[in-house]
């Protein structure tokens, strides 16, 4: 299958302002890809509400372009789970920084120490963090 086939385009187009052709291409590919393995059955999205975080993740990062940050957004925003701390997540490692006052930026694993204290409603944690980011930092 070609990749003007996949995306519906007849030949190379202007992308000029919008996103870039290899993001759109991404996008498109990863529709494609969502679509066919929906149809073999690999993405069990029917399972979702029975399947663990990690489970989940697992599931969805196994699809081309889709990394653990998109599927723990996809766990937070989506599914609405609860307790989802995505250390990778710059905002969230720059608002623990700030609000621990810490010297430099937490690494995954000092941030999942720190995480531990908001089980079980760490997206609610980071939801309060994310916000915090938008705040005009207090003077010491």
């Amino acid at each position: 299958m070609s990749k003007d086939k996949i995306s519906g385009r007849s030949g190379p187009e202007n992308t000029a302002g919008d996103k870039s052709a290899q993001d759109t291409h991404y996008a498109t590919l990863r529709r494609a890809h969502r679509d066919a393995k929906r149809e073999r059955g690999e993405i069990p999205t029917r399972k979702f509400a029975r399947m663990s975080d990690e489970e989940i993740i697992e599931s969805l990062t196994r699809v081309n372009g889709i990394g653990r940050w998109t599927a723990e957004m996809f766990l937070i925003f989506r599914l609405q789970r609860p307790d989802v701390l995505p250390v990778g997540d710059l905002g969230i490692v720059r608002a623990v920084q700030r609000a621990y006052k810490l010297r430099k930026a937490p690494s995954p694993d000092r941030l999942t120490r720190i995480g531990e204290a908001w089980r079980p409603y760490r997206s609610v944690a980071c939801w309060y963090l994310w916000a915090s980011l938008n705040n005009e930092p207090t003077k010491d």
